[in-house]
């Protein structure tokens, strides 16, 4: 994995120059809400078809179930739209848990106490509050029956990050101190104050969720887009035009500029 961050991050195409004319939209934790899913993705295809990007990217940086009533859908909507867009999925913790979920049913033990019933309810399935093992096992045998293939393929397809220029992609953040194409997996998917109290340089700007925030936080070395929608029903986006940084989100709030 370290292998893959090495040649991720240190890849020449990742230099600063002038005249990029990517424009990435960068989208924090969904947790299992189809409906603010549909209305994030409504705001940035308008603001696509009005300002006219030379290459719009879409990033959306993990959490996409658990929570929420509709992780099925969403899952199914980000592999439907990821076909006709340039657009890349982020694995996120609540993804890496359905994960090791499939091949080691106690997890469930675990995952249940941030929304993985509600994951297992969307696919049909009717799991009791507290599973015993017995249950956990035939849990998992249930779900993959009941998952599409689709949906275990796009799972399995989501990598830990992405880089551009500037900016480095993940759901949770990074290790202070330890350069990027040394993260470990852990941390990326699930630090939390070590990094979100750093006020180090980490070598590029790093955009990611993982932890909610009442508003955005537009900072000189992180950007943090989760606005815990499953709470409040505000599903945020980033948009980032070199140094430009403007907000998409969902509700009545107006895009805005950071």
């Amino acid at each position: 994995m370290r292998r893959f961050l090495q040649r991720l991050v240190g890849q020449a195409g990742d230099l600063e120059h002038e005249g990029d004319e990517t424009c990435i939209y960068a989208v924090g934790d969904i947790h299992g809400h189809a409906d603010l899913l549909h209305e994030i993705c409504a705001r940035i295809d308008a603001d696509i078809r009005r300002f006219r990007p030379a290459r719009p990217i879409q990033v959306f940086l993990g959490d996409y179930i658990d929570r929420g009533p509709d992780s099925r859908d969403v899952i199914a909507m980000l592999d439907q739209r990821r076909r006709t867009r340039s657009m890349v999925c982020l694995l996120g913790n609540h993804e890496a848990c359905l994960l090791e979920f499939l091949v080691n049913p106690d997890m469930l033990a675990q995952w249940r106490q941030f929304g993985g019933l509600q994951t297992l309810m969307s696919y049909g399935l009717t799991p009791s509050p507290n599973p015993d093992a017995s249950e956990r096992r035939a849990l998992a045998r249930q779900l993959i029956r009941q998952m599409p293939p689709a949906h275990l393929a796009f799972l399995r397809s989501l990598p830990l990050c992405y880089v551009h220029k500037r900016y480095f992609f993940v759901h949770a953040g990074v290790r202070p101190g330890i350069a990027l194409n040394q993260q470990r997996k852990e941390d990326l998917l699930w630090i939390r104050d070590d990094f979100l109290m750093s006020e180090d340089d980490f070598g590029k700007v790093v955009v990611h969720g993982h932890t909610p925030v009442h508003e955005a936080e537009l900072l000189r070395n992180r950007i943090n887009v989760d606005t815990g929608a499953y709470a409040t029903g505000r599903l945020t986006c980033v948009k980032l035009e070199g140094a430009r940084r403007t907000l998409l989100m969902t509700g009545n709030r107006a895009a805005r500029h950071g």
